[in-house]
């Protein structure tokens, strides 16, 4: 039987084992998992976003940067929110093939976490393995997620600093930019900045940040070869400055994930689609009375 306590104590005193014992209980709702998510100290640790389309390099610029902190003996952990099949509401990736090379670092912890249907690949156990990870002692925590258009905005719940990952081909993002991402972006990363056009893609970005009155900074990396790394590591050890009107804001979205998930809890998905198999059968179908007779129960 796996006690509360011996967890709480092993994952504050930097153990891995506790760490990810936790995690697993915690993402499959296994007791004690509901305990050990109330008596979590959590610390101040920053938690990043790095967001963005497909294609992107955000597992490579995540990569790069945990290369990067290792070597100044930061504690990093990186939670990489992978798509989430429809078929078999699993993981499609798994652990990044790429950050392999940190797997037996003793400051560096990698965990993989299916999406469970979010579409902006946040969902309320992604919310929870956070805290636990929060609980432990790391100098920042990454959470790469899924980049699927406007439902990235929902990384804002989660994360104390967003990083947009882009690249110069995405001149069809800023459409993107201009209706909903500069609102959580605190960074735009222009990555594989040595294909043609970057300068100018990066410089319209620096414009639209400006016409915006936004104080966005604006990097370019290539991160497969460590170019601009550098830079972009020290503003993300740059203190987070407090913004009170930001954080109940921000709390509000983690607590509405939260419940949420609590009130869907009982909803079976393997039922649903046996049910809606059924019901396709009738010449009648309609999808509104199918889900009233969900709602009703």
């Amino acid at each position: 039987m796996i006690h509360k306590e011996e967890l709480l104590k092993g994952i504050k005193h930097g153990s891995f084992i506790s760490l990810a014992r936790a995690l697993t209980l915690v993402e499959n709702d296994i007791a004690p998992a509901t305990e050990l998510l109330r008596s979590l100290e959590l610390n101040e640790t920053p938690v990043i976003g790095i967001t963005g389309p497909p294609g992107a390099g955000k597992s490579t610029l995540v990569n790069a940067i945990t290369t990067y902190l290792a070597a100044q003996h930061k504690k990093i952990a990186i939670l990489a929110v992978d798509p989430t099949s429809p078929f078999n509401f699993g993981s499609l990736l798994g652990d990044r093939i790429r950050m392999s090379q940190h797997f037996n670092n003793p400051n560096v912890y990698i965990r993989s976490i299916a999406t469970r249907g979010a579409l902006g690949g946040i969902s309320a156990k992604t919310i929870e393995m956070v805290d636990v990870i929060k609980a432990a002692n790391f100098d920042l925590v990454f959470v790469e997620t899924v980049g699927v258009g406007q439902s990235e905005i929902e990384i804002a719940g989660l994360a104390d600093k967003t990083i947009v990952v882009l690249v110069p081909e995405s001149g069809d993002e800023i459409q993107h930019i201009k209706s909903g991402l500069m609102e959580i972006a605190q960074a735009f990363v222009v990555n594989k900045a040595d294909r043609e056009g970057a300068d100018t893609f990066a410089n319209n970005l620096k414009k639209l940040m400006y016409q915006q009155h936004e104080q966005i900074p604006v990097f370019k990396t290539v991160a497969d070869k460590n170019i601009g790394i550098a830079e972009l590591c020290h503003w993300l050890m740059e203190p987070i400055l407090a913004n009170n009107e930001r954080k109940p804001l921000l709390l509000a979205e983690k607590a509405l994930k939260i419940i949420e998930h609590y009130r869907m809890s009982d909803l079976n998905k393997n039922q649903l689609l046996l049910d809606l198999k059924e019901a396709l059968k009738a010449p009648d179908f309609n999808i509104y009375k199918f889900a009233d007779k969900w709602i009703s129960d």
